[in-house]
């Protein structure tokens, strides 16, 4: 099956805000494929390194925010 990468990305980074911690630390549980895209567009630090978590930059904190908030959040 052929997908969307960039939607793929879009929605991991929205995911990514759900799990926020420490201010701007996320758990790195997501596609490998998908977090390293990620990190190549600046939006997280190198999710190869040993830690169990990534740290989003503030590009990648406030897009994340942006696009939970666009496709999770209930219209009032």
């Amino acid at each position: 099956m052929e997908f969307d990468e960039g939607k793929i990305d879009e929605m991991t980074l929205a995911l990514l805000w759900l799990g926020l911690h420490e201010e701007c630390r996320v758990w790195k549980g997501f596609d490998w494929d998908a977090m390293d895209r990620l990190h190549a567009k600046g939006y997280i630090s190198d999710p190869q390194r040993k830690a169990k978590s990534v740290v989003l930059t503030e590009e990648g904190e406030r897009r994340s925010r942006a696009l939970f908030e666009r496709h999770f959040a209930r219209k009032v």
